[in-house]
């Protein structure tokens, strides 16, 4: 399915549950599964720096946490209040590579709708995911 105009409402609403009080750098993601369910992400911070965790990471987790597997998914949105889209973090692609199909869309959005339209192996060429092991 293409982007439709209702993922851009989605994932504004994901992302004002962001928990960015060190960056102020609010992220949000909306994940659709192939069967319809949906998922918000938000980022998350901590003071540990590395313990925080990405919206799309964050809404993957939720996705598999309730029973979905890897390739179940249809798109993610992601969107930043920034002048431009801004692409997942490489963390974010290496778990995107691993539990989406390859020619997934990665819808990327910034706070006046723009839009960059990509795949997850656009974004990871030449990924390595449990995949490759068989």
């Amino acid at each position: 399915m293409a982007y439709q105009p209702h993922y851009f409402k989605e994932v504004r609403n994901a992302q004002a549950n962001s928990y960015s009080p060190y960056s102020n750098f609010k992220v949000g993601a909306y994940l659709r599964t192939k069967d319809g369910k949906v998922y918000h992400g938000a980022n998350v911070e901590n003071a540990a720096y590395s313990m925080a965790i990405c919206a799309e990471r964050s809404s993957l987790v939720a996705a598999i946490s309730d029973g979905y597997k890897p390739g179940d998914f249809e798109s993610i949105t992601v969107t930043v209040d920034a002048d431009a889209p801004s692409s997942p973090c490489g963390e974010c692609r290496q778990v995107l590579k691993e539990l989406c199909d390859d020619d997934m869309p990665v819808y990327m959005t910034n706070h006046k709708g723009d839009m960059i339209e990509s795949t997850v192996k656009d974004l990871l060429p030449l990924g390595f995911s449990g995949k490759d092991l068989n």
